[in-house]
């Protein structure tokens, strides 16, 4: 048994990752993977070793700490990526090569996450997917202040103008909500 909490409680990254088609074979990213790699680990396993996941964050002892723990758990697949994920072409991963970004309670960090949004489809292949999950009611102790929150429907118009379809807008569980957006070209 793993001594690693995962955060299932609040985002099953299983569900995510079947919400999304994701697959064997299939590259994909987490931005701002965190300390415990909730998705990283997950779509690992998903992926399998004909796949690959990128674990991205911009602290660098977070990925260290993913690091050590995909060689403890002798995961291959996974692959640590420091990056600022707004700025432009701040994550070096190649342009159109992955399946899915995944931003997991990562959104309400940024003032303007347009361009976290930008930086996520800059990466995507024709028909891929950028999930988010984030918060949308506050948890006392954990997570943002209401104020804080995003704006879902802000990104929904931003989908619409950027050639992104709204494959899912569910609520998971009783303080998140998940969006899918789809690449149409």
């Amino acid at each position: 048994m793993s001594s690693y909490n995962t955060g299932n409680n609040l985002v099953d990254s299983n569900f995510l990752l079947e919400k999304a088609g994701v697959h064997e074979g299939m590259h994909i990213a987490d931005f701002g993977c965190g300390r415990t790699g909730h998705m990283v680990f997950s779509a690992a396993r998903v992926v399998s070793d004909k796949g690959l996941v990128y674990a991205v964050d911009i602290l660098k002892d977070v990925l260290e700490a993913v690091r050590r723990r995909a060689l403890t758990e002798t995961l291959h697949n996974i692959e640590t990526i420091w990056g600022d994920i707004a700025t432009p072409h701040g994550v070096s991963i190649s342009d159109k090569s992955l399946d899915a970004v995944f931003l997991v309670n990562v959104l309400f960090h940024f003032e303007n996450y347009e361009e976290v949004l930008f930086e996520a489809a800059r990466l995507l292949k024709s028909k891929g997917r950028i999930v988010i999950a984030d918060w949308q009611n506050h948890l006392e102790g954990i997570g943002p202040m209401e104020e804080k929150m995003i704006d879902f429907d802000k990104i929904i118009s931003w989908a619409k103008q950027n050639n992104f379809s709204v494959q899912e807008d569910t609520n998971i569980g009783n303080y998140h909500r998940a969006l899918l957006l789809y690449r149409n070209v």
